[in-house]
């Protein structure tokens, strides 16, 4: 006599759990608060930032420089020219202004 040997319901409905729980806690690794796709997306937020950052740290730079230049201990003629005429819109009584 040959008997079949099927499995049991309990088998059955174990391996479905552990299955299901594996691909829940796989899903989660990769698209999760903590998972890759989000390390990804902070890697890329902290490279952006950083560059911002030192765009910032140039610009401070430029602006430290020019007030410096136009400080009471030192002054720069030159700038303090170019500064009159792009704020005030000054020109000098040899110039002729083409618009």
């Amino acid at each position: 006599m040959s008997r079949s040997h099927r499995p049991g319901l309990g088998s059955v409905v174990f391996f479905s759990v552990a299955f299901m729980l594996g691909v829940y806690f796989t899903f989660a690794a990769v698209q999760g608060d903590y998972g890759l796709f989000r390390r990804v997306e902070i890697a890329a937020e902290r490279d952006a930032l950083s560059r911002d950052l030192e765009k910032l740290n140039v610009e401070i730079v430029e602006m430290e420089n020019l007030t410096r230049r136009l400080s009471d201990t030192y002054l720069d003629l030159d700038l303090l020219d170019q500064q009159a005429r792009s704020v005030l819109g000054m020109i000098r009584a040899d110039e002729i202004v083409i618009r």
